[in-house]
């Protein structure tokens, strides 16, 4: 169960959701940096921790960043918000936290007015799918997905596609 507070901060059990600062970035690159996901900069963390904290979120744990969250609502679709990053750190899997921040960005005051959710996923990335699935299920509403990154544009042989998932329309 989450507690909202504002839109500024959510407690559940002993973990704390809220919008990043600057300062939770490098934390942030670290958590990549020990999982299977794309590891970008950790310039990356700490400009999207700045410039759209109001569009991603943090977990933090004894003031320890557990999980997180980059996002953004794209310049050409202002009802949606593309989640670019969703990281839970390996010993925190399986208990909620990636649902709930989800769930808190989803209540922010950035997120007033979406009517979509969407990401992009491997076919082997079974986690994400379910999760965006279960957030589809939550919202009683659609989910779709098709091919949109194709192999093709990634360099090098190691990436797969990438599919368009796509929540919504929601209803709040």
């Amino acid at each position: 169960m989450i507690n909202t507070n504002n839109n500024k901060k959510a407690v559940s059990l002993d973990v704390e959701y809220k919008h990043p600062t600057k300062e939770d970035g490098a934390a942030m690159w670290e958590l990549v940096t020990q999982s299977t996901l794309d590891t970008n900069s950790s310039y990356k963390y700490i400009l999207m921790s700045e410039y759209f904290d109001e569009t991603c979120v943090v977990a933090k744990q004894n003031n320890k960043v557990v999980g997180f969250i980059t996002a953004f609502i794209p310049p050409k679709k202002q009802d949606t918000i593309f989640i670019w990053q969703v990281g839970v750190d390996a010993s925190q899997r399986g208990k909620g936290i990636a649902s709930q921040m989800l769930h808190f960005l989803m209540q922010s005051d950035a997120c007033e007015n979406i009517k979509y959710v969407e990401a992009t996923i491997t076919p082997t990335n079974r986690a994400s799918q379910s999760l965006f699935e279960r957030l589809a299920r939550e919202y009683n509403t659609n989910i779709h997905s098709s091919s949109f990154f194709t192999k093709e544009l990634f360099p090098g042989p190691d990436h797969e596609e990438e599919l368009k998932f796509v929540v919504g329309p929601i209803v709040k």
